[in-house]
């Protein structure tokens, strides 16, 4: 009897019979674009249909030209293309699953100078100012959705999910803010809804055995979006047009509220799919923020029909497997941050995941049974040195781990304990697990060197970093603390606080110092979430932060602070920083550090924080003496050196666990 019967036993919803209720929601990944990634889109979906998903639905395809998400971008309008998509549906169908094509037109989110749009607007996260579409082409977009379906049909796909969600065309007509028309297609809400439905209804017409799923924006949070009542009265008009199953979604991409990152807690949007089951026949998917199989069957035993995790299953294909197979502990989690999708997508490159970089490169970051087994040594527990210990050991090697400290983890022993940083202990709950299944020999609280490495084949030095320590007068001062000894509370930081450096741990720094434990009510009043009945959009004035201390955040850059910081969750901690009242300080010269507290000068003026401990995030080096030492004593096997040990320049858990996976795909 599996923990998980109602997300992992087969069902039919929607008319489609599924292996589970789990729905692979959609993601742009990059391998849509071109005709040449077909295959190894088809081998990404095929591992994931083999892994237990229900129901995967594609990334987006549009319907017409003018619809692309970018130039020449991915697109459902000719027989040759459904023709190169029936090696997707068929290996996919082969390993057990359904698949779904997601028809989107991007309006004015094209990063094309030809975008249209409900109206002539310009979206602020694109360059572009959209055209208004006229009333016959807006007749003859919602043929090329029809014609679009049509041909996912014949490319083998089992339906298709219509995007009306996250402020694309469908919802750029459905709300005030973007569809200013006085035509046929705009003025009234329900005007505003007839654009949608009419595509419902006509593919329907067409197709009446087709699966056909809308996703719907359940809360815009952006002003002058859709009311409650205007969203239950659209969801009302497509199931009459035929829709099987509603998907949800929540916020727009130019929204200012996080809705899925890590530090959106996990079920923060599930209350407004409860809301809408309790309005509709058909049956309905929830999504956004649900990453564990516990949840996921915690809300689909309180109605709802399907469950939506869209970047859990590039951290893990196998996740449903595991679930059904009770081995829900060896499943790699998501942890909400974006730097290896998200943010790739939105730079224009290929998608992947931070703790799984096997995802979208499955043909060519392979870890195929080795034909030798060697002796390797990995010397240090962090996320480079865990990442190759368990690689290696699933190809067959025999693998030792070495750390030094009593703890495995390195530097995501730290990231985890920040606020909305939580999720990254699941990364290494997963890698302690996997090493207890494999076997791997964990050797804690032992400092390696090289006689006790005499005798390995490949020995891989994953020692990490080392917190920099600036040339700043006082240094020393005992008011002076390093970030480790911050974070982990070795050292009792005071009321008021400096902390040098703006980068990445800067900002985890300052929220944990400033911040307070929050429930999920306060934490959508500090974003601004309001009830859609009452607040058209859902979106109203931010309730006040109380910060726990007094923080200022300094850096020597002139530039504006965070600027590195994630493409799509840098925003996040720069609003919650500038909402904690933090004082941002930049161009910042370091003087002294003196019982009178921290002495800086500022566009040439001096002056003096009165603080009670300096906090400094300044930077790291290197530690690879160990490295060092074996290559000058000429150690007989091969010598690795990878993740924080070879290049300190930034934290970046992303290339560690990488440079590790594919270090242990070449032993």
């Amino acid at each position: 009897m599996t923990a998980y019967p109602l997300l992992t036993t087969p069902a039919t919803v929607g008319g489609l019979e599924l292996q589970s209720r789990a729905v692979m929601g959609s993601m742009h990944t990059g391998l849509e674009d071109r005709p040449w990634h077909v295959d190894e889109l088809a081998a990404y979906f095929a591992e994931r249909a083999a892994g237990g998903v229900g129901l995967i639905v594609t990334g987006g395809y549009s319907p017409n030209v003018r619809g692309w998400l970018l130039p020449f971008g991915s697109q459902m309008t000719t027989r040759l293309n459904a023709h190169r998509h029936q090696r997707v549906t068929e290996v996919v169908h082969a390993n057990g699953g359904r698949i779904a094509l997601q028809l989107l037109h991007a309006g004015r989110y094209g990063y094309t100078p030809f975008s249209v749009s409900a109206s002539a607007t310009k979206s602020p996260i694109t360059p572009f100012k959209a055209s208004a579409l006229s009333g016959r082409a807006v007749e003859r977009t919602i043929d090329d959705f029809v014609d679009s379906a049509r041909l996912a049909k014949k490319a083998g796909y089992d339906g298709v999910e219509i995007m009306g969600s996250e402020g694309y065309l469908i919802n750029q007509f459905l709300a005030a803010r973007t569809n200013r028309r006085t035509d046929k297609w705009g003025g009234s809400a329900e005007s505003r809804m007839r654009f949608p439905v009419e595509i419902v209804r006509r593919i329907r017409q067409e197709l009446p055995d087709f699966f056909v799923m809308y996703r719907m924006s359940l809360l815009d949070l952006v002003p002058d979006g859709q009311t409650w009542d205007e969203t239950v009265e659209l969801a009302h008009r497509i199931e009459a047009a035929g829709a099987s199953v509603v998907n949800t979604g929540i916020g727009w991409h130019e929204a200012r509220v996080p809705t899925i990152v890590t530090s959106v807690p996990r079920g923060a949007w599930v209350d407004s799919t409860l809301r809408i089951k309790q309005e509709l026949g058909i049956p309905v998917c929830a999504s956004n923020r649900i990453n564990t199989p516990d949840l996921a069957e915690d809300v689909l035993a309180q109605g709802v029909d399907l469950v939506s995790m869209a970047r859990p299953f590039l951290a893990d294909a196998d996740l449903v497997a595991k679930a059904r197979d009770g081995r829900a502990d060896e499943i790699n989690t998501c942890i909400g941050c974006n730097q290896a999708c998200l943010d790739h997508t939105f730079k224009a490159q290929r998608a992947s995941c931070l703790v799984n970089p096997r995802a979208c490169h499955e043909t060519t970051l392979v870890l195929s049974p080795t034909r030798r087994a060697k002796r390797v040594a990995v010397v240090g527990g962090g996320p480079a040195g865990l990442a190759t210990a368990v690689s290696a050991t699933e190809r067959g090697h025999d693998v030792t781990l070495f750390e030094a400290s009593e703890e495995l983890g390195g530097q995501f022993r730290l990231a985890m304990q920040i606020p909305g940083k939580e999720e990254f202990a699941e990364t290494l709950r997963y890698f302690r697990r996997r090493m207890e299944v494999l076997g791997v020999n964990v050797k804690l609280s032992t400092r390696a060197n090289p006689d006790l490495l005499a005798g390995y084949d490949e020995v891989v030095v994953a020692t990490g970093v080392a917190p920099r320590t600036p040339a700043i007068p006082g240094i020393d001062h005992p008011k002076v603390v390093s970030y480790p000894d911050a974070i982990t509370g070795r050292v009792c930081v005071g009321a008021r606080v400096a902390v040098i450096g703006a980068g990445g741990i800067g900002f985890d720094v300052t929220e944990l110092l400033a911040h307070r434990e929050e429930s999920l009510a306060e934490w959508k009043a500090h974003w601004g979430v309001a009830d859609p009945a009452v607040v058209r959009g859902g979106v109203t004035d931010k309730a006040p932060r109380d910060p726990r201390r007094e923080v200022w955040l300094l850096q020597r850059k002139e530039s504006a602070q965070g600027k590195g910081l994630g493409k799509t969750s840098g925003w996040v901690h720069r609003a919650v920083v500038k909402d904690l009242g933090v004082h941002q300080l930049s161009g910042v010269s370091y003087d002294l550090v003196d019982d009178a507290g921290l002495h800086i000068t500022v566009d040439g003026a001096p002056q003096v924080l009165d603080v009670d401990h300096v906090v400094v995030c300044a930077g790291q080096e290197s530690v690879r003496s160990l490295y060092d030492e074996l290559v000058a004593g000429g150690f007989p096997g091969s010598v690795h050196l990878i993740g924080g040990a070879d290049v300190a320049a930034e934290l970046d858990a992303k290339r560690a666990i990488k440079q590790g996976t594919e270090l242990a795909a070449a032993l």
